[in-house]
């Protein structure tokens, strides 16, 4: 794993909140019309259907109320940077429970009702600061609470390749916090200053070794938006399909990022 040696970026964690809640609502909505037909499609994870994939959104929200069971943590050990380096750890265990919670809960907007309920009561009992036992280590409920709201942009965004004319929207916030937590991401996996990558409007950051740029325009640009980035950061894109597609453009001898990406492990 990387080592996050870099300053974490600070989120509002009531923005955080708002956001995580909002996207949640916005997947409980749509997942609550689908059809049959709908819910047997395939998605673009192995052997998932939309009724595994919406499975799995509940039960990435619910760890929030898994990690607040067990006794607090007595210090933190961990920073927010280093989750995006241990998504994949746990990926037999995290499928395994999420096709027996396909299976046992059938409706599957009832499901989500209920976590939206569960979760909106822990984060009112609980403050920001209280630590939790993550699988990266203690990291304070704020700071997990950013997790939460990649991994709902991030399925979001499948549930809607999934199932044509979906069309799920994507919260402002919860948005702008996937996009910066995943740029920050690479900017630990490759520390540098010899390329800019931009995500505008949300996030700018330095990344790759070589000379650094100091002023003026940089030699080596990356751009592209928030969705593609994710989609890049998360392996659900190919950065040369991206480039051929002009959804990234990329300038400089070091604007190639290829080999760096997926950055999620």
């Amino acid at each position: 794993m990387p080592s996050a040696k870099k300053r974490t970026r600070s989120y509002d964690p009531a923005k955080t909140r708002a956001a995580v809640l909002a996207q949640l609502g916005h997947v409980r909505h749509a997942v609550d019309r689908l059809t049959p037909e709908q819910l047997a499609l395939p998605t673009r994870l192995e052997g998932w259907t939309v009724r595994e994939l919406a499975a799995h959104i509940g039960m990435a929200v619910s760890a929030v109320g898994r990690a607040l069971e067990p006794d607090e943590p007595a210090r933190q050990d961990a920073v927010l940077l280093d989750w995006p380096f241990a998504t994949s750890a746990n990926a037999a265990a995290i499928d395994d429970v999420t096709r027996r919670l396909a299976q046992d809960r059938p409706d599957l907007g009832a499901f989500l009702a209920e976590v939206e309920r569960d979760l909106t009561a822990q984060l009112d009992s609980h403050p920001g600061t209280r630590l939790l036992a993550t699988n990266v280590g203690a990291l304070p409920l704020a700071d997990y609470l950013v997790t939460r709201a990649v991994e709902l942009v991030v399925h979001t965004d499948d549930l809607n390749a999934a199932v044509p004319g979906l069309d799920v929207p994507q919260d402002r916030h919860a948005l702008a916090a996937a996009t910066r937590l995943l740029a920050d991401a690479l900017a630990v996996k490759a520390p540098g200053g010899s390329t800019e990558v931009r995500i505008p409007p949300y996030a700018v950051v330095q990344c790759v070794q070589g000379p650094r740029h100091t002023r003026g325009t940089p030699p080596n640009v990356v751009e592209t938006d928030p969705l593609t980035w994710i989609r890049l950061a998360c392996g659900r894109t190919v950065w040369r399909d991206a480039v051929a597609q002009a959804k990234v453009s990329a300038s400089g001898e070091r604007a190639d990022l290829e080999g760096l990406l997926p950055v999620l492990a």
